[in-house]
């Protein structure tokens, strides 16, 4: 009986799992990202980046108290750090756990710097002259070197090479 609820169950998960999109011929989550916002527009974002298989790389927490490691409070003084690679953000308030950091992100952009670029309808890829001037196939919200995840992905270099440096397993 029992062997047969987890041949049930593994049956479902297959169901699940052949429903699920792939990426690069692996499974994956959709993404949170609302696929209608600029993440570009000056605004103030919560994030949650969590580190890869939930590791806890960055310490622990003792008697309700959390205690960074090395690696811990590498990634305090990369979040610290961020607004000397962006001088457009202002971090709110931010919290180092042993597997994951949260914290908030603000982007001030000047007006006339910020990006309000509307979003393009027609994306049809199926056009020869959209594809030959690359209208197509552009980014819909403009360069992605001054958003949310131009940020998150400095933030994540600098932890890696960081902690990399200091241990090689990472």
């Amino acid at each position: 009986m029992v062997r047969l609820k987890g041949v049930a169950f593994y049956f479902i998960l297959l169901f699940v799992l052949d429903s699920m999109e792939r990426f690069q011929n692996r499974y994956r989550i959709r993404s949170s990202r609302a696929p209608f916002w600029d993440y570009g527009k000056n605004a103030s974002y919560f994030v949650t980046l969590c580190t890869q298989g939930r590791v806890r790389w960055f310490g622990a927490v003792v008697n309700g108290n959390m205690e960074r490691s090395d690696l811990g409070e590498l990634a305090h003084r990369c979040w610290m750090d961020i607004p000397n690679h962006f001088p457009f953000v202002r971090l709110g308030a931010f919290v180092v756990m042993p597997d994951h950091v949260h914290g908030i992100i603000t982007l001030d952009k000047p007006v006339e710097h910020a990006n309000h670029s509307p979003i393009a309808e027609d994306r049809r890829l199926d056009d020869p002259i959209a594809l030959i001037e690359n209208r197509a196939t552009r980014n819909r919200f403009g360069a992605q070197s001054q958003n949310l995840g131009s940020i998150v992905r400095g933030f994540k270099i600098g932890v890696t090479q960081g902690a990399r440096a200091l241990q090689p397993e990472f």
